[in-house]
């Protein structure tokens, strides 16, 4: 995986992109052997990470006032790695880990909390998952969109930090929440096909044969 560029720092914003970048240096691993029918094992490990990243974010968020802002980007950083262990799972159960990329990793991790920043990384099209190599300067460009984006959410859970335990818990079940989200898109991926698009291709996006194979599955649908 290339190194990051790293981002002024200084806003949150900033901040939030490098923490994103530097994050992105090293997939975690994973013990999870390859199953013969994946789902019920990775159902079970996104329900194990909802409960783990509940508990992490609403224990950082109970320090009350200025000290629980302090807390905001590393829980931030705290559910991410808790989520991107359960990506990583998820894709070894489903017999993935090995073709697992940094674009997948984004891609599971902020579709639902910055889906504009990461929309052209990925693709569905039926059970099928067009995924998109980027390079580094785009890699980049999205960590800042997604910086931007979660640093609003971020002004949001640090006002609710002001009431202590009420503002705990609903960080935590923010928490919950998202790592659900990012269950779903990492089950929906690793369950379907993937054709990987090479960064030298990666600018030329088969954009009728996508609204071909989503036509497609519409008419299967019977939509």
């Amino acid at each position: 995986m290339n190194a990051s560029v790293p981002v002024a720092a200084g806003q949150p914003s900033q901040r939030i992109a490098q923490q994103i970048l530097d994050f992105l240096s090293d997939i975690p691993g994973s013990r999870e052997p390859p199953r013969e029918h994946p789902r019920a094992r990775a159902e079970a490990i996104a329900l194990a990470a909802r409960r783990k990243a509940f508990l992490a974010s609403s224990s950082l968020a109970l320090p009350p006032g200025p000290l629980g802002w302090l807390t905001v980007l590393p829980e931030l950083v705290a559910i991410w790695k808790i989520q991107a262990q359960m990506v990583a799972d998820i894709a070894a159960a489903c017999g993935r880990h090995t073709t697992l990329t940094r674009e997948q990793m984004l891609y599971c991790l902020f579709r639902h909390a910055a889906s504009q920043a990461v929309r052209d990384l990925a693709v569905r099209a039926g059970q099928r998952w067009i995924v998109h190599a980027a390079t580094t300067r785009a890699i980049h460009g999205i960590a800042h969109r997604i910086g931007v984006k979660l640093s609003e959410r971020a002004l949001g859970s640090s006002l609710a930090r002001m009431l202590p335990v009420a503002g705990a818990l609903g960080v935590g079940a923010y928490a919950w929440y998202d790592t659900r989200q990012v269950g779903h898109t990492a089950i929906a991926m690793f369950s379907g096909d993937i054709e990987f698009v090479p960064a030298d291709r990666s600018t030329e996006i088969p954009a009728r044969r996508v609204e071909r194979d989503r036509a497609q599955a519409a008419r299967e649908a019977g939509l």
